[in-house]
């Protein structure tokens, strides 16, 4: 226990000389903090990853292909799977982008799909996020740091190498790239995550570039040069969020974003990472759908199932959601980092009366969830270790020739006991995942 606490400490060290934090807006103020490291791994045997990996591999096909469907010809709609008004009516659907398919097809390049393991050992998505997932950047540091602050560890335990997600961005990001340089956007040092804006832009040799470094002229993006030229930009890892991504399409206001980006995208000439739009894909509601989508693109069985989920929209689920508010998880479908999350078990039967009645005022605005209740892993608390529960955002990396799945992924974990929010912005910390070699 002594080394583990020793090592423990000096990974800690380690990440924050290296600026590992994460920062949040709280009460209009921006706080930065370093982001908890338990150095106690969640370890996968290469046979249980091994259906997890076929699992991802199948859902990010299919949300792919449900991304192109609905922006060109909705047969999912047409064919009665996916009510037309439930698309439409999500903030995350943009029709600028309608009829309109990415260089090479590709929707969600880099897709981050949350799970959780129930104590049956069964594993359950909880969540798919296709915008701009965050977090792979900090498990990569905690490996390498890690194996600098104790090798031995890696000497005496089969650990697959976590090393080339930057490999695999970097090969997305150029398979889909229709000509020019690739480079990743930032918003700025403000950003919750411009640590790993930074760090990926390390890991894949990109230039890290920020809204006032690129400019666009004739539905072409550029790159200013040190020399005063300009450098053609074939694709982008953006961090910015579609709202704030072109003032000249979007919200007029963004300070961050680049004026007529959209353009040079939409004519063909940049691939932008992920694509504009995923959103209809990833809101909460649409998860609600993709055990349908699976079967319907790919013609195959869910190897990995949903949390079981009710939509208000539809009768049947409503009246079991107003009977059994009780014992659910009531989920905003707009909300995101554990935002928007709530427990009817803590709930009084006045609180209750009023959680009914909002959902029975906007059935479309709020899914409702089974509590899955997933496993405690243990956490180093002080010398000795305490169960917390804890999830796993996998990774997985889509190219114009192939779909791969990370061979590692952030186990967030919740630092407060028995409390199932385990997100960052919340207060959580993270652990290295480990996937054991064959």
């Amino acid at each position: 226990m002594e080394s583990l606490v020793a090592n423990a400490q000096a990974i800690n060290r380690l990440l924050a000389r290296y600026g590992v934090k994460f920062g949040i807006y709280k009460n209009n103020e921006f706080i930065e903090q370093l982001f908890p490291f338990d150095p106690v791994p969640r370890v996968i045997s290469a046979e249980e990853f091994e259906i997890l990996e076929q699992g991802l591999k199948q859902r990010v096909n299919a949300l792919n292909a449900f991304l192109k469907d609905i922006y060109t010809d909705k047969k999912i709609i047409k064919d009665g799977v996916v009510p037309d008004n439930f698309v439409f009516s999500s903030s995350g659907f943009l029709p600028e982008c309608d009829n309109f398919v990415p260089p090479a097809g590709v929707f969600s390049h880099i897709s981050g799909i949350d799970l959780v393991q129930a104590d049956s050992g069964e594993w359950f998505i909880l969540e798919d996020n296709l915008r701009i997932p965050s977090g792979a950047s900090y498990p990569l540091i905690a490996r390498k740091l890690s194996r600098r602050a104790s090798p031995e560890t890696f000497k005496h335990n089969k650990v697959d190498n976590n090393a080339d997600y930057g490999r695999l961005l970097a090969h997305s990001m150029q398979s889909v790239n229709p000509g020019g340089l690739n480079v990743i956007l930032t918003p700025g040092r403000y950003n919750s995550a411009f640590f790993e804006h930074s760090y990926l832009a390390e890991v894949t040799g990109f230039p890290l570039v920020m809204p006032n470094d690129l400019f666009v002229e004739e539905n072409k993006l550029y790159i200013r040069t040190q020399q005063g030229g300009k450098a053609l930009v074939g694709a982008i890892y953006r961090r910015i969020s579609d709202e704030y991504l072109d003032p000249l399409t979007f919200n007029p206001e963004s300070l961050i974003g680049v004026p007529g980006i959209m353009s040079a995208y939409l004519a063909g000439n940049l691939a932008i990472v992920n694509a504009p739009g995923n959103g209809v894909a990833d809101d909460k509601g649409t998860y609600y759908f993709v055990p349908k989508m699976i079967e319907y693109y790919l013609n195959e069985k869910p190897i990995l199932h949903n949390a079981p989920t009710y939509l208000p929209m539809y009768r049947e689920d409503m009246e079991y959601c107003l009977d059994n508010i009780h014992k659910l998880v009531i989920k905003d479908v707009a909300e995101a980092g554990g935002y928007g999350v709530l427990f009817g078990k803590d709930m009084d039967e006045a609180t209750l009366a009023e959680w009914r009645q909002k959902i029975q005022d906007e059935p479309r605005r709020f899914i409702l969830q089974e509590v899955i209740n997933f496993i405690d892993l243990p956490v180093l608390d002080g010398e000795t270790t305490v169960p917390r529960k804890a999830d796993l955002r996998a990774y997985v990396v889509s190219s114009a020739d192939k779909t791969d799945v990370w061979h590692c992924g952030l186990t967030r974990f919740s630092r407060v006991p028995d409390s199932f929010v385990v997100n960052s912005s919340q207060g959580g910390g993270f652990k290295d995942t480990w996937v054991m070699s064959r």
